[in-house]
């Protein structure tokens, strides 16, 4: 009996995401080979030289070709046309999983390729990331005791669900399940809101005339506020046009809040300004704690 969980693992995507996880499952010794797959062969063979994957192929089908697991991590926008190509290969006992930001999308993207009866499409998102891109950023703790959701839809298989679920607690992951929807509105708030307001701060501040004055005096709050604007615009992008309505009523609640403190602001009102951030604080004490 071997002592892998699956023969062979095709990453479609080696960058910090598909790198780290590919890092991380060979580490834990969760599958024989790791195939590795992208639009730029430069990247592929950056890959190999690293030893994130074994092999690569330019053609995605053929990487897909017999694969037991196929892990798509491209950006959003790319998404579809990666499951046409995918589909072209032979996939009746490939589990197909993805890694992106938005769920809804992705499923729809999925049912129109691969047809709405479909069993073994496992939707999933690592809750996991830094501000750096690229697989030479990869590293396989990324996932350690990091969450990944998964939203399986009425015709996932529990075998794929169950393959896709070891694959990332191999990797460290703590997996949870939940709907697409649920997932949707929960990162529309928690993430994609935060990384619009950092990107949407530093463009302000950019704009000004004195920029150059703000940014050489800007502390370590602003420093930790915006890091996450140093991530891939092009990623974030396609993340934020994918959830848009879901990310449109958090900017919306949030414009309301804003609004009540500009009032506060310009009333001059010391006491509604120490309430709300009062609530703030103690919301996020226990976030932390």
């Amino acid at each position: 009996m071997s002592e892998y969980r699956v023969d062979t693992v095709c990453i479609i995507g080696t960058g910090l995401i598909g790198g780290s996880l590919a890092l991380a499952i060979r580490q834990a010794g969760f599958c024989r080979e790791i195939v590795g797959a992208g639009r730029t062969e430069e990247t592929l063979i950056k890959a190999l030289e690293l030893g994130v994957i074994d092999r690569y192929d330019t053609s995605i089908a053929n990487a897909a070709q017999h694969a037991d697991i196929v892990v798509v991590c491209v950006p959003l926008g790319s998404i579809y046309s990666v499951f046409e190509q995918i589909n072209a290969a032979e996939i009746e006992n490939t589990v197909i999983t993805d890694a992106g930001s938005a769920k809804q999308s992705v499923i729809n993207d999925a049912e129109f390729v691969f047809g709405d009866e479909f069993q073994n499409f496992v939707p999933g998102h690592p809750i996991a990331g830094t501000e750096r891109s690229g697989v030479s950023a990869a590293f396989p703790e990324l996932y350690q005791n990091r969450r990944v959701i998964l939203t399986p839809t009425e015709n996932t298989s529990s075998d794929a669900l169950e393959k896709v679920r070891a694959m990332w607690q191999s990797a460290g992951a703590e997996v949870e399940t939940m709907s697409a929807q649920h997932h949707d509105r929960v990162l529309a708030g928690t993430s994609h809101l935060p990384h619009l307001l950092a990107f949407g701060l530093v463009d302000c501040l950019n704009n000004l005339e004195d920029v150059d004055e703000i940014f050489r005096f800007a502390a370590g709050g602003f420093r930790d506020f915006t890091r996450i604007a140093s991530s891939d615009p092009v990623m974030w992008r396609d993340i934020c046009l994918s959830n848009r309505d879901e990310v449109m009523v958090m900017m919306r609640r949030y414009s309301v809040e804003m609004e009540k403190m500009y009032k506060a602001l310009e009333a001059g009102d010391g006491e509604e300004l120490r309430e709300i951030f009062e609530r703030a604080k103690k919301a996020r004490d226990a976030f932390c704690g």
